[in-house]
């Protein structure tokens, strides 16, 4: 029996990770609520700068917000490469709502699943993966961005409690967030010293500052987190004291790979609208898909997408094995952050100057695109990480 078109495709986009049923499954279904529902708003909540409250309740209903939790915790149990085809598919309608997904899954769940305590898991977990908490993360501040290790917040172990101090930047969610998972010094002169903690947001003494206004991911907040002797119980503390560092890093490498499942979608968006404009654009008596300058990018967009989501199944596989691959999804998220902004321009350049017009929308993917390139590590440090993994491991030059 031949295999449909879809699967065809499929099995081309993937290099050698096909998608088995399940898998096909999950992706049809998130892609029918985010094209359906998430979509026909997207460009409103832009211009807005509006959080998508409604859609983010949905998700968590549907069991989206804790995808990878456990049932034994109230999640549906499923793999990494089941949350980043998620990620994928919601960016392809808007990228707001995937980093606001990619945060909740990767950036805290994870961390909890992996470095928490079984009373931990059983007190956050559950009311997580019904999305009845909404997370952040919050490592970076004002001169601690690239360099986590030079961060000022602290906290000190009075009694029982830990008493937090300072200031964080660049907080997605920061806003609407209940959970905050605080990256801080605990060690007084130890620059590479950290903690986390696991604070709730209405916690005293926890107050949003600003507001930051992006040029894109609009729909999501970007926010300042002010922490004034705000105090949360000692036992809030995940991991060993001193292990901050370890648990950001460890998160940031499942997080990059949720920032290239944003890209990815980003990317094939950008590609089916260039695509689509090509075919029923006329100019000079043929469609614009007939000259061959449109065939080239529209060939050098599909490769490069197909290449970045072959990437991006390798890390999730790495990631479901419990390896630790640094350059992997390095690897991914450099390649596919930097095809998104690719492709969105040269949607753009296909759509001429309509695409340059917000009634397009195709102008939308670009300012959403360069993001990825600059969080969860910039490009030049994902080159940084790989090179160097690469050079003190030069066994792994074929890893890939």
């Amino acid at each position: 029996m031949m295999k449909d078109d879809a699967a065809v495709m499929d099995d081309v986009i993937g290099f050698g990770y096909e998608l088995d049923e399940d898998h096909r499954m999950l992706r049809d279904s998130i892609r029918e609520f985010a094209r359906n529902v998430v979509a026909p708003g997207a460009m409103e909540r832009d211009i807005k700068g509006e959080f998508p409250r409604d859609i983010i309740r949905q998700l968590g209903e549907m069991g989206y917000q804790g995808i990878c939790v456990p049932e034994e915790y109230g999640g549906p149990g499923l793999d990494p490469l089941a949350s980043a085809i998620v990620v994928e598919e919601l960016s392809y309608a808007d990228a707001s709502v995937g980093v606001i997904n990619s945060v909740q899954n990767s950036l805290v769940i994870d961390p909890i699943l992996k470095f928490g305590t079984e009373a931990q898991k059983k007190k956050w977990l559950p009311r997580m993966a019904s999305g009845e908490l909404l997370n952040c993360f919050s490592l970076s501040e004002a001169g601690s961005g690239s360099d986590a290790g030079a961060m000022k917040c602290k906290a000190e172990l009075v009694g029982n409690e830990w008493v937090i101090n300072g200031t964080k930047l660049w907080v997605t969610n920061g806003s609407e967030a209940d959970v905050i998972l605080l990256f801080l010094r605990t060690e007084p002169g130890e620059r590479r010293n950290a903690s986390c903690l696991i604070v709730p947001k209405d916690t005293p003494g926890v107050t949003v500052g600003k507001h930051e206004d992006k040029l894109g991911i609009r729909g999501s907040s970007t926010t300042e987190l002010i922490f004034e002797n705000a105090r949360v119980p000692a036992e809030n503390l995940l991991g060993e004291r001193g292990s901050g560092l370890k648990i950001a890093l460890t998160a940031i490498d499942g997080g990059r790979l949720g920032i290239a499942a944003q890209a990815v979608g980003i990317a094939q968006a950008a590609l089916d609208r260039a695509a689509k404009y090509a075919i029923e654009r006329r100019q000079f008596g043929k469609s614009l898909s007939e000259f061959q300058a449109i065939q080239w990018k529209i060939a050098d967009m599909s490769t490069r997408i197909a290449v970045s989501r072959a990437l991006l199944y390798k890390g999730c596989w790495v990631k479901q094995q419990e390896g630790h691959s640094l350059h992997i999804p390095a690897m991914a998220k450099v390649y596919a952050s930097e095809t998104a902004t690719f492709c969105a321009n040269q949607a753009i350049q296909i759509f001429g100057g309509m695409g340059y017009c917000r009634e397009s929308e195709v102008e939308r993917y670009l300012r959403d695109a360069k993001i990825t390139e600059i969080y969860e590590g910039t490009s030049e440090m994902q080159r940084m990480t790989i090179g160097e993994t690469l050079v003190a491991h030069p066994e792994r030059l074929t890893d890939v």
